[in-house]
């Protein structure tokens, strides 16, 4: 019973889905905005760049 009682509050958590549906939201709107201004697609995926090493560099130094 108890481990019952503990999945439906797992289920119940929601306080990350805000931050991940923003992250999506600007994803699709830096897509959008790639798709539409050919001149910004570079500077988008400059940006993309940037945060995916960053991103790695801190995947790397935590494990």
């Amino acid at each position: 019973m108890k481990n019952l009682i503990l999945k439906l509050q797992i289920w119940k958590d929601t306080r990350g889905q805000d931050l991940i549906e923003y992250a999506l939201m600007a994803g699709f709107v830096a897509v959008a905005a790639g798709a539409i201004m050919p001149n910004v697609a570079t500077s988008i995926s400059t940006i993309f760049s940037k945060i995916q090493s960053v991103m790695s560099g801190a995947a790397n130094t935590g494990s």
